[in-house]
């Protein structure tokens, strides 16, 4: 079973940036591609992105493109979303999750780990 426990959410303007980080315990994520998912009040819990095992691949959802990027350390258990030029739209509370097969998956019934979420808010 991978703990997953996520950090770094917090209070920011808009335009401003934020890094997350995902740390799994009890096994090593090296073995599973992640991804991240949010979910702000009132939505469904929406994908962010995905990085597959390796780091090689990676795939992010339209509103985020050129803003977030997606990394792991896989020597460290972590993976990583930085986030820059944060919207308003941005605030969510953010989840990482793991995917124990090998294939990628931006649904969030693919993944079979999650953490508990961190709070991410933009003011305008």
């Amino acid at each position: 079973q991978v703990q997953l426990v996520e950090s770094g959410g917090g209070l920011v303007q808009a335009g401003g940036s934020l890094r997350l980080s995902c740390a799994a315990s009890r096994r090593t994520i090296s073995n599973y591609a992640m991804g991240w998912f949010r979910q702000a009040p009132g939505k469904e819990r929406e994908f962010v992105a995905y990085i597959s095992w390796s780091g090689t691949s990676t795939s992010y959802t339209d509103s985020v493109k050129g803003r977030f990027t997606i990394s792991r350390d896989n020597a460290k258990s972590t993976v990583y979303l930085q986030m820059n030029s944060l919207k308003p739209e941005d605030t969510a509370v953010y989840y990482c999750a793991a995917r124990s097969a090998p294939t990628y998956s931006s649904s969030r019934y693919g993944y079979d780990y999650w953490g508990q979420g961190t709070q991410v808010t933009v003011s305008s």
